[in-house]
């Protein structure tokens, strides 16, 4: 409505409400905004504000039909005057006053729609920034999984062969290898591939029975020393540094089971020290049986030819499938001060000692096979426990990152035992937030490996503490 006010001849004005407050605030609806009544004409134009103060009867008959909460008084001369229910402005023309009152709504209704707009507006701008948010999120998601999977060996650059290769490439680009050296060791390598069978590299054989001899004649601040049954040492090679200590440390506790007679009905069909991508296969064969689902789908039911970092799982279900007793057991927090692991030292203080093998004597060279040692990026294999003459606990690991060289030095083991600084690591050496360890304990009948396969659909382990 355009409420046309410049037409009208009379109008009137009573109460404390002024005239030119209310022309003001018209004017000022109508210049605030004129998309909807850009094709109405202005109320009012700015400095030809008027007052009407003639009074001009209502027409016959109109009252307050068309607003029924318009209130209606009588001055007591004849007048008839009616009020506006919703700023008060009384005049004495209903036509007026109704027009006045439907411009109220209007600007209502407009503001209404006004905020509904700027609602859907934000709203809109809302959905575009989360949108964009979501989008930034994923790719940052994409790049961080694509750097795991370089990381750790999944996204599909090739395995030891590849690895291999490309690093004796570069060892003859500086010099450090012959051309003759590199065809050599490649055809070494292409063998060892074909026969599944690792070509012994990196082993380093009789470091367990150089220690028995060692601790019997020297060390004499240790008052008893428990050792694991022959275990040879195996490094890591050009083809797999930087990802294959888990396939490594595997190849060291073999290495313990193959010497001991007790598991040769289990180990039949694997008389030799498997290569790291035979290993590969070996725990694809585990999956295939139906061992640790879950694992297997992390990566994708493959490890040959790849890169792929292995760990406690794994080996246990490697083992398991062979018929190998093991169990895993998970130190999934510190429980001694500035974040060591006391409890784990005398868990594998009790493994050794529990069948009391050796008696009071002072190195006990037991049957006992090592134990798997994992933590967060990195594997080892526990072979021996020192305990102090002050009681304390000190644990002798092979580690795969120890090249031959520096075992080599321990067969030629000094009176001062400076080469077991190698090995040796105290409470205070031991401060990754969680480790776990697979022990193994005897072997499986078929039915009870059937149960075991059967239990790793979701697999579990003993939690200390």
């Amino acid at each position: 409505k355009t409420c046309k006010l410049q037409h009208l001849s009379y109008a009137k004005f009573s109460g404390n409400f002024h005239a030119e407050t209310i022309c003001f605030r018209v004017f000022f609806f109508y210049q605030r905004d004129q998309g909807p009544l850009k094709n109405k004409h202005k109320l009012l134009e700015e400095n030809r504000l008027q007052t009407y103060t003639d009074i001009k009867a209502p027409p016959q008959g109109l009252g307050s039909l068309f607003h029924p909460s318009i209130c209606s008084t009588n001055t007591g001369n004849g007048e008839q005057l009616y009020e506006c229910p919703m700023c008060s402005l009384t005049c004495t023309n209903i036509q007026i006053l109704e027009e006045h009152v439907d411009l109220h709504l209007e600007e209502h209704n407009f503001s209404e729609g006004g905020d509904i707009r700027d609602l859907e507006l934000a709203q809109q701008l809302q959905t575009e920034e989360d949108e964009r948010q979501r989008s930034e999120e994923e790719k940052r998601e994409r790049e961080e999984f694509k750097k795991l999977q370089r990381q750790y060996g999944l996204d599909n650059s090739g395995g030891f062969k590849q690895q291999f290769l490309k690093n004796m490439e570069k060892e003859v680009d500086r010099g450090r290898m012959q051309p003759f050296e590199y065809h050599k060791r490649k055809a070494d390598m292409m063998e060892s591939l074909a026969s599944g069978i690792d070509d012994g590299r990196t082993k380093t054989a009789g470091v367990i029975e150089a220690l028995c001899k060692y601790y019997q004649s020297e060390s004499k601040d240790v008052r008893r020393v428990w050792l694991s049954a022959g275990v040879d040492h195996f490094h890591s090679s050009l083809g797999d540094r930087g990802w294959g200590c888990g396939y490594r440390n595997f190849q060291m506790l073999l290495s313990s089971l193959l010497q001991n007679s007790f598991y040769n009905d289990c180990l039949r069909d694997t008389t030799l020290i498997p290569s790291i991508p035979k290993i590969q296969s070996m725990i694809e064969d585990a999956w295939r049986e139906g061992f640790d689902p879950h694992g297997a789908s992390h990566f994708n039911n493959r490890l040959h030819g790849s890169k792929a970092w292995i760990g406690a799982c794994e080996i246990y279900s490697l083992l398991t499938s062979l018929r190998i007793k093991c169990q895993i057991i998970d130190f999934h927090k510190p429980t001694g001060p500035m974040g060591t692991h006391p409890r784990l030292f005398e868990w594998i203080l009790r493994y050794y000692s529990a069948d009391n093998e050796g008696g009071d004597a002072k190195v006990m060279c037991t049957s006992k096979p090592p134990i798997y040692l994992q933590h967060q990026g990195h594997s080892r294999t526990v072979v021996g426990l020192e305990e102090k003459k002050n009681k304390s606990l000190c644990l002798l690991l092979f580690d795969p990152g120890c090249s031959s060289q520096q075992m080599q030095k321990l067969l030629e083991q000094k009176s001062d035992g400076t080469g077991l600084r190698l090995l040796r690591k105290f409470v205070g050496s031991l401060k990754e937030k969680q480790y776990q360890i697979v022990a193994v304990d005897g072997v499986l009948s078929l039915e009870e490996k059937a149960a075991r396969c059967r239990a790793s659909q979701v697999l579990t382990s003993e939690r200390i503490p």
